[in-house]
């Protein structure tokens, strides 16, 4: 009796290996494009979004994103970087001599005063540390303008302060940590002055129903995306006149009431 070939020792034919190789190619070649896609559409998004990942530099021009705070954060220990960025955005400003102090937890080396301009401008002047000035900076192109005009038709003129520089504790207590005022690395914002003369004051309009209680929730909502804390009136008692705007280092991570 003649024996019947193995199937499984017969090789295949050559039109199969073909077809099998073929095969191989194509899905290759799909998972090249598709990758390629991938890689291409991340480049895009990155390129439209640079605030929301964390490598690549800081530029004041670029919306703000969740990674933002963290590019801020680095900035400090960074005095000349800080100014490179206040230089790329175009913002005026004149370097302040270091301050120093009999405690070790208070002055600062990195402090710069913001150039009071005609169509905008700080009461008193903004003298606080370089970090806070870039975060001042997005705060105010990309919070209050927008909101400004959204709530009023009409642009903000002038912010006023409680100050930044203040040598003292949290709370102005007699023991426990310092506060970031001790380093000017806050702020304390009093009032808004529009260009019509209205001045909208945290202290009276924070518990209004109208478009000026809207606009100071919609600056400080917008400052919670860019300063390490923000504290309002709805905190406590002590800040129901002022918005506390400070960039303390926290690994880009804030807190926000």
């Amino acid at each position: 009796m003649k024996a019947r070939p193995s199937r499984r020792s017969s090789p295949l034919r050559p039109a199969h290996r073909r077809s099998a190789r073929t095969a191989r190619f194509a899905r290759r070649l799909l998972l090249a494009v598709l990758l390629a896609a991938l890689v291409l559409g991340l480049t895009e998004w990155v390129r439209g979004h640079p605030g929301d990942v964390p490598w690549g530099p800081l530029s004041l021009a670029d919306p703000v994103g969740r990674f933002t705070p963290l590019k801020l954060d680095r900035l400090h220990g960074d005095f000349p970087g800080c100014r490179a960025v206040l230089d790329a955005a175009g913002q005026r400003y004149d370097v302040l001599a270091p301050v120093r102090a009999s405690s070790a937890q208070c002055g600062y080396a990195d402090g710069v005063r913001l150039s009071n301009a005609r169509a905008f401008g700080y009461a008193p002047a903004a003298a606080v540390a370089c970090p806070l000035a870039a975060a001042l900076f997005l705060w105010r192109h990309q919070v209050i303008d927008p909101a400004a005009d959204r709530r009023f038709g009409q642009p903000v003129t002038g912010i006023e302060t409680y100050g930044s520089y203040n040598c003292r504790r949290i709370g102005h207590a007699s023991e426990g940590p310092y506060s970031e005022h001790a380093t000017a690395n806050a702020i304390d914002v009093v009032a808004f002055r529009l260009r019509d003369g209205r001045r909208i004051a945290v202290a009276r309009d924070w518990s209004g129903r109208g478009a000026a209680a809207a606009f100071l929730r919609d600056v400080r909502d917008g400052g919670c995306r860019i300063f390490g804390t923000t504290l309002s009136p709805d905190y406590n008692a002590a800040h129901r006149d002022h918005l506390h705007l400070d960039s303390a280092r926290r690994g880009g991570w804030g807190y926000c009431r």
